[in-house]
């Protein structure tokens, strides 16, 4: 039987280029990582250290509804006009999933480090991609590749019955699992030790998947785990970087569009203990 062919032979398309000299890869940093590129590449904060999974402090002295306010108001500046997404960002106590040293700026449009050489996303990049990934769609099952520290799939639990989320540090897993017990994930998250790359085959079909790495290529796993009409959002690329947006358009096919140019942390396979 002929294995059908998919949209992702396609190398992403970029004319920038990054500086070398980073434990996570050439160029990156904890802090721009998981971003969007525009303009001069963002300066770099000290990564937060890594910490061991406790109780978060009852007040950390911010006007939290106040400062997501504003958030949320720069996100509709910036072209997000998805009412689900801006209400589920709303609704989401960012400050709750970072390190408390840096929670006065969890309300920036900014990437910030969660210890393990990772980041939690942009507030812009997580909008856009639930926004486009949701298009004129009322998904009912989704699944994120790359939970981190919880907060993507928790927006997403705002607007989607069922929320699967995988990741790959023992670490973060832990942090993601405490983090989405008290931070409005409305129960709805099955958060899971793993593998993203493999997907969840046992759960799939997904009305939707969100990759929050980006390997040299979407892993073809990914595309037979999205349902006709579905789609999957994902940095595509090494040191230069685009997210690509696909959608699978019968058992065989799928379409690929390339968007913005984005610097996202490296996909990588296995688990890390």
């Amino acid at each position: 039987m002929n294995k059908p062919r998919h949209p992702l032979d396609k190398p992403a398309r970029s004319t920038r280029t990054a500086p070398t000299g980073s434990a996570l890869g050439p160029g990156y940093s904890a802090a721009n990582s998981n971003t969007r590129i525009h303009g001069p590449r963002p300066f770099t904060l000290p990564q937060a250290p890594i910490r061991t999974p406790a109780a978060p402090a009852a007040n950390l002295g911010l006007n939290s509804d106040r400062l997501r306010l504003q958030m949320v108001h720069r996100l509709r500046e910036q072209g997000i006009t998805d009412e689900r997404v801006l209400s589920a960002m709303q609704a989401v106590p960012r400050h709750l999933f970072v390190d408390q040293g840096l929670a006065s700026r969890a309300y920036e449009d900014a990437a910030l480090p969660i210890g393990y050489g990772q980041t939690i996303s942009q507030p812009w990049v997580v909008a856009h991609m639930l926004a486009v990934m949701s298009d004129g769609r009322t998904p009912a099952r989704v699944l994120e590749i790359g939970a981190g520290c919880g907060y993507q799939a928790a927006v997403l639990a705002q607007f989607v019955p069922e929320v699967y989320a995988i990741e790959r540090v023992r670490g973060l897993y832990d942090q993601a699992r405490l983090n989405l017990a008290q931070g409005r994930a409305r129960g709805r998250v099955r958060l899971s030790f793993g593998d993203g790359m493999q997907g969840l085959e046992h759960r799939a079909p997904f009305d939707g998947i969100v990759v929050a790495a980006a390997g040299v290529k979407i892993p073809e796993t990914l595309l037979h785990q999205l349902a006709v009409g579905a789609r999957l959002i994902a940095p595509e690329g090494t040191a230069h970087q685009r997210l690509i947006l696909i959608e699978r358009t019968g058992p065989s096919s799928w379409h690929r569009l390339e968007l913005e140019d984005v610097r996202f942390v490296p996909l990588r396979p296995g688990t890390q203990t």
